[in-house]
């Protein structure tokens, strides 16, 4: 019996929109922004300083900062008193959080590593959205932003999370070997859902 959802997602693709739709049809906990809230209160930190972190790597100026703090001698006696919210500690414990999320079951759980993190659990479902370049375009283009900005972030955010996977999962992201499921989100949000519904229904036969 399936009793995790995970949907990873090109950026502007809907792919959040698709897992907060599957997350009502199956009455089932939305982990999304959920994630980053639960992972920033474990960090004691804001939900924003998370958010601006995750699914991507430091830079190389941060991780040159944190490689001279650990190396100094300085840095060793300081660094117990930072709160750095960097790649490392978020992909920690964002990892507990997934897999803590994963165990109490009924979930939706929207990127941040999830299908990768759960990929030997038999009861997760690994599902990815992807759509046309000038569609995620067009889609970001209906939430407020420039052409100039939409089609900048299309570009950047999907190679920041390729890189952030690569890092810490050593595979090349999407690793489509890690996806029951890869749909296009061009076909419409309610055909995506319906279809994955589906999807789920006829591996849960494979497994009687």
């Amino acid at each position: 019996m399936i009793r995790v959802l995970t949907v990873e997602r090109e950026y502007g693709s809907g792919g959040a929109d698709i897992a907060r739709k599957l997350a009502e049809r199956l009455g089932w906990k939305l982990w999304d922004q959920l994630l980053t809230d639960e992972i920033a209160r474990q960090m004691d930190c804001e939900s924003i300083a998370v958010a601006e972190r995750e699914e991507r790597r430091d830079s190389l100026y941060y991780r040159l900062f944190k490689a001279f703090m650990r190396g100094s001698y300085e840095g060793s006696l300081n660094a117990p008193r930072m709160k750095l919210v960097d790649a490392d500690c978020i992909r920690e414990v964002a990892e507990r959080v997934v897999t803590a999320a994963a165990k109490e079951g009924q979930s939706v759980l929207v990127g941040r590593g999830s299908a990768y993190y759960l990929k030997e659990r038999p009861d997760a479902f690994h599902v990815f959205v992807y759509a046309r370049f000038e569609e995620k375009v067009k889609r970001l283009r209906k939430t407020g932003k420039s052409e100039e900005e939409a089609v900048q972030l299309a570009e950047t955010v999907d190679r920041d999370r390729a890189a952030f996977i690569k890092q810490y999962f050593g595979v090349e992201w999407p690793a489509r070997h890690y996806f029951h499921l890869m749909i296009n989100s061009t076909i419409g949000e309610e055909a995506v859902v319906e279809t994955i519904l589906d999807g789920v229904a006829a591996f849960e036969k494979q497994l009687v």
